[in-house]
């Protein structure tokens, strides 16, 4: 208990600070059932570990601790990604379904494209953060587990050999999140607009259930080829909705926008179960107009990057 709730608390910190402990304590109660007491022990003793410092009455990570686990490419980790959290009934249909969803994180991927820059440079990088982040360890496409046994462990043997302190330093593109009892789709860059968040979210929603029920009618195709999807995945931080790739299930030979509109068929039933079928529409719009990644390139190459930065900061698509 003591470890998940510390492992909690570090999550958190990882996504919005500074924090009080009664702030850390509000966003922890969401989804545990835990004492104040026993949230003020725990970040006590975190900060006692030199993983969480106090200023004040707000609490942040260290970031010595964090610069000690990643050392150079600590600080040159600049980079923003959308993740979708998506709750499950069990750790074992959670990996299973996990296991299924791999085949559709290039689509994913593709239709929210938004990092062609860092440091100031064009990268020719659709998402150069995705490039970018896989300088961290863990960062890859998971394999195939057999069960939640099997799942966890790998995680025990991680904690074995020290490669990590906490479950939260498995960072697949997609994962079973052992602390919030969810499916975490981590795969997507930071949006703009919230219409794009939308889809997004009701798209990760929808495949999850989808795929649930085909768990649960034991007709779930969890046996992906790994190496089709991460050259996918590849075409998807490089190239545009004409790129050729071969789907990890079927075998089948097609182009990004096909799959991404076979992706919208499969969950088709899942949308309209939880009335979200307007995200179709921006589906289409998405691969008519391109990503978020093309109005970068091309305000930065109309009013330079400046005028991109005042944008960035300035502007919120609410609608």
């Amino acid at each position: 208990m003591k470890s998940s709730t510390k492992s909690l608390i570090i999550t958190i910190l990882g996504n919005q600070f500074p924090l009080t402990l009664k702030q850390i304590f509000n966003e922890i109660k969401m989804s545990k059932n835990v004492s104040y007491q026993a949230i003020h022990k725990a970040v006590n003793e975190l900060v006692k570990e030199d993983i969480v410092e106090k200023i004040d009455k707000q609490y942040f990570l260290n970031k010595k601790w964090v610069k000690e686990q990643m050392q150079y490419y600590a600080n040159q980790n600049i980079t923003f990604g959308m993740h979708v959290h998506i709750a499950v009934s069990n750790a074992e249909t959670a990996v299973h379904v996990c296991n299924s969803l791999r085949r559709w994180i290039p689509a994913l991927l593709a239709i929210s494209t938004n990092s062609p820059f860092f440091c100031g440079e064009n990268t020719g990088m659709r998402s150069s953060r995705t490039l970018q982040f896989e300088n961290f360890p863990r960062t890859n496409t998971p394999i195939t587990f057999k069960s939640f046994d099997d799942y966890k462990r790998i995680v025990d043997n991680l904690y074995l050999t020290k490669s990590i302190e906490k479950s939260r330093q498995i960072w697949w593109k997609i994962r079973p999140h052992l602390d919030f009892g969810t499916i975490e789709f981590r795969i997507c860059d930071a949006q703009r607009s919230l219409r794009n968040m939308e889809m997004l979210i009701a798209l990760s929603q929808a495949l999850v259930y989808q795929s649930v029920k085909e768990f649960r009618s034991k007709i779930l195709r969890e046996n992906l080829n790994i190496e089709y999807i991460n050259d996918a995945i590849w075409k998807a931080i490089r190239f545009g909705f004409d790129a050729q790739i071969i789907d990890s299930c079927t075998d089948m030979n097609l182009t990004l926008e096909e799959f991404i509109i076979m992706m919208s068929d499969y969950c088709n039933p899942a949308l309209e179960y939880f009335n979200n079928t307007q995200v179709l529409n921006q589906i289409s719009n998405v691969l008519k107009n391109g990503t978020e990644y093309n109005q970068q390139i091309e305000i930065c190459k109309t009013f330079g990057m400046n005028s991109l930065k005042h944008f960035l900061m300035d502007s919120v698509e609410y609608d």
